[in-house]
């Protein structure tokens, strides 16, 4: 009997102590999250009789994964200009006068049905007083190469659910993985979509001046796998994870697409483990899968916080 009464004790604490937190959680993150669809421009630049237009979500550059359009225009006549060979690169300095990038495309490509020269920035900093962003941008028209240098603001990325992570794999290679969708989860199954990316490790000593493209760029990995278990790593979740969660694999967009169920609303980890095309593990560590109310949960070497 005396067993019965210490059980019911602790199940109804457990059970308490789980409303409360939730109640609290729900109470503390009482923000609407914002989706963007629309695409603005950051930034005009005119230069030798061009005006070069780049548009964003929002209008706006946020530290993580930014899709870029980039439209050239005479500016005279704003008529859409014949431009090839249009290139993009963001250089970021710190106080020091170091100079490093992020993961980019650096060889913007043409949508001929919507007139625009497409790429995207994944910016892993912030602007701020130590740090600060340039992009530098070439273009070809009538056989004469065109160049122009704009500084920028990244501004900070307050939708957890698009959070990045920057890691050193097993190759001793060193990673990028953004989360790119959804910008607003749904309770249930959603499509999780997501950018992988590694830095090319220079070779050879910077030529010509600055800046040479060859010592800032990255590479879109191909053919590996993210093998993905989604936890709610709160004491009073227990760690629990959620059902049909898929692996995210590379799609013909160069992304990396699986699913991921959120059974509700509230913090969720989403623990990762990257494999190479050889399948060994460049990264990341499998969680226990023991169900533990009132412990914080264990998480992944390699995981992203988010929440909605």
């Amino acid at each position: 009997m005396k067993k019965i009464i210490l059980f019911l004790t602790v199940l109804c604490f457990v059970v308490v102590s789980c409303t409360k937190e939730k109640t609290d959680y729900e109470a503390e993150i009482d923000t609407e999250v914002t989706e963007h669809h629309e695409f603005k421009e950051v930034y005009a630049i005119n230069s030798d009789g061009y005006k070069i237009s780049i548009e964003a979500l929002n209008g706006t550059f946020y530290k993580g994964y930014n899709e870029i359009r980039l439209k050239i225009t005479d500016s005279q006549t704003d008529a859409e200009a014949d431009a090839t060979a249009v290139t993009f690169l963001p250089i970021m300095s710190n106080a020091n006068g170091d100079r490093t990038s992020c993961p980019h495309r650096y060889d913007l490509v043409y949508r001929q049905d919507e007139s625009y020269f497409s790429g995207y920035s994944v910016f892993t900093d912030e602007s701020g007083a130590e740090r600060t962003w340039e992009l530098y941008i070439s273009f070809t028209i009538a056989g004469q190469t065109h160049t122009v240098k704009q500084n920028i603001s990244v501004s900070e990325q307050t939708n957890q659910n698009l959070n990045m992570t920057t890691f050193t794999g097993k190759d001793e290679q060193q990673y990028f993985i953004a989360l790119v969708s959804p910008q607003k989860p749904k309770v249930g199954e959603n499509e999780l979509v997501a950018g992988i990316y590694r830095y090319n490790r220079p070779t050879n000593p910077p030529s010509g001046d600055f800046p040479d493209a060859s010592q800032f760029s990255y590479t879109e990995v191909s053919g590996f796998t993210l093998q993905l278990d989604p936890r709610m790593p709160e004491p009073s979740m227990g760690n629990h994870s959620s059902p049909n969660n898929e692996d995210l694999t590379q799609q013909d967009d160069g992304l990396y697409h699986g699913v991921v169920n959120y059974t509700m609303t509230g913090n969720w980890t989403l623990n990762f483990i990257l494999l190479n095309q050889q399948g060994q593990i460049l990264k990341g560590t499998v969680v226990p899968t023991d169900f533990t109310p009132g412990v914080e949960g264990l998480k992944s070497e390699l995981h992203i916080d988010i929440l909605f």
